[in-house]
């Protein structure tokens, strides 16, 4: 099949020129010259703007487009912070492991100049050593986590190895990928910051919130329901976008030899003849699917066709790899050219963030959308403009809802005891104090409500599901263990066929 054949749609959207703010006053001299030396001459109006808010000690969010320099946004103003205040402690979130070994790479080059009597970082994560946690509670500055360690380490453990120190001294919460905190895992987090929120007023801290977001609906409200705190909004993006070309492509229908219409060629089928291409004229590009299994399918059929159009191109296979966590920013730095989705990701705030992987480094990109058998690709194909025209999903999360409310009321009394004042931080804590005294795991004290149940109630639950059962996948052979994941997913995605 000829692609170009199959391409229903184009759309291109122009260049956009960077716009600078030059270098804010407030910004101390030795960051300044550390900027200078770094190449940078001046900051984008919006990382401009991120620093003279937090300054100000304002809640902020951004949400300008993917690879727009939010890390340095956000980096500024805590290193600011460091360099005045070497007591300053910020803590750093992120959803996935692999963004914080990201993100800590990120933070090297200011380590490096500075040193580490000035700036300390580590990432505090479940695979981090012993040694090193405890090197990271003594002595680091910038502590890069997940929602995990906050709830399950952090927040449990306040008064014990050097975390008091921690909350005492907490300047900044960074909050990286906030849109990914919806439904269930949002709800979830909302009351971390709840029980956090407690834990820091024990300690005399407030710290500022600082989250980035891709492009939802409702960022200031997410952020706000989150954080519970009030929030401003940046969304005015200095950096620069190269021109960006969008391609719509219908799989080809299949015929039987009646010439009935039995549907048509997968879009995984598709991907797979596009990559090809893509290797052969030496364009980087990645590629997204709606599943692990799909990625593979995709991976093994595009080698497969590579290596069979002549033997010279066998070694053009090995220029195809499947996508994991961990990439370095030189490596990412190579997956410039293109995109290309297997089937639309279902949220238009995902298909702009995929596709703002590609056009990085400035130069001209092309992102096709393989369009899937599914209602809403169908529907995509025949309005387009509902996908570019229309703005992106709201992100919902409901933190009051009892079930999760419950886990982190019980983890709040066995953290710091409970009153009668927490009901202005759980709203349901006046009808679970009863219920949680008949169960013996409240005891009354003078007006306090002191934990008097198991020894670790943080545990009783997943921050990323309400079901608390848990399945590992492991290879038959080795034992070894792939990943892991809860029941619901479990019984949709390790199944014959899933």
């Amino acid at each position: 099949m000829d692609i170009n054949d199959l391409i229903i749609y184009r759309r291109t959207m122009p260049e956009r020129s960077a716009r600078y703010a030059g270098f804010p006053a407030e910004l101390p001299e030795e960051l300044w010259e550390y900027l200078q030396k770094n190449g940078v001459r001046g900051l984008y109006i919006h990382q401009a703007e991120m620093f003279l808010r937090s300054l100000k000690r304002e809640n902020v969010v951004i949400t300008t487009s993917t690879a727009s320099g939010k890390t340095l946004g956000f980096l500024l103003p805590v290193i600011e912070e460091i360099l005045r205040n070497p007591l300053a402690r910020a803590v750093f979130i992120y959803p996935t492991k692999a963004l914080a070994s990201d993100q800590y790479r990120a933070i090297q080059p200011f380590i490096e100049y500075f040193g580490k009597s000035r700036i300390s970082a580590g990432v505090y994560d479940g695979d981090t050593p012993a040694g090193e946690r405890s090197r990271i509670r003594k002595e680091a500055n910038i502590i890069l986590t997940n929602p995990e360690m906050v709830n399950g380490a952090f927040l449990p453990n306040h008064s014990k190895f050097g975390f008091d120190f921690i909350f005492t001294n907490l300047k900044f919460v960074v909050i990286d990928e906030l849109h990914t905190y919806r439904g269930v895992f949002g709800s979830h987090l909302a009351n971390v910051f709840r029980r956090l929120h407690r834990v820091c007023r024990y300690y005399g801290s407030s710290p500022v919130f600082l989250c980035s977001s891709a492009t939802i609906a409702n960022p200031v409200e997410l952020a706000e329901e989150i954080c519970g705190r009030k929030f401003v909004r940046i969304e005015r993006d200095g950096s620069p976008a190269a021109e960006r070309t969008y391609l719509l492509i219908k799989p080809p229908k299949i015929l039987g030899h009646d010439k009935k219409y039995y549907g048509q060629v997968q879009a995984t089928a598709v991907a797979a003849e596009l990559i090809p291409e893509l290797v052969e004229q030496r364009k980087n590009f990645i590629a997204f699917a709606r599943s692990r299994r799909n990625v593979e399918v995709i991976l093994k059929e595009a080698r497969d066709r590579l290596e069979a159009e002549s033997p010279a191109s066998a070694s053009q296979a090995d220029k195809i790899s499947g996508y994991r966590g961990g990439y370095t920013p030189a490596e990412r730095k190579e997956i410039e050219h293109a995109t290309v989705l297997a089937g639309y990701p279902g949220t238009r705030a995902s298909f702009w963030q995929q596709t703002g992987r590609a056009g990085r480094s400035g130069r001209a990109c092309t992102n096709y959308l393989i369009l899937d058998s599914q209602p809403f690709d169908q529907y995509i194909g025949t309005n387009p403009g509902w996908l570019f025209e229309n703005s992106s999903e709201s992100a919902v999360v409901d933190k009051n809802n009892l079930l999760i409310e419950l886990s982190h009321i019980r983890a709040a009394a066995a953290e710091i005891p409970l009153t009668l004042d927490d009901a202005s931080v759980f709203p349901d804590l006046g009808e679970t104090i009863p219920v949680l005294m008949r169960a013996k795991e409240l005891t009354g004290q003078n007006g306090k409500f002191v934990w008097s149940g198991g020894s670790f109630p943080a545990g009783d639950y997943s921050l990323r599901n309400i079901d608390p059962n848990r399945y590992k996948l492991l290879l038959k052979d080795s034992g070894k263990e792939i990943t892991e994941m809860d029941e619901m997913q479990a019984f949709r995605e390790i199944h014959p066929g899933a």
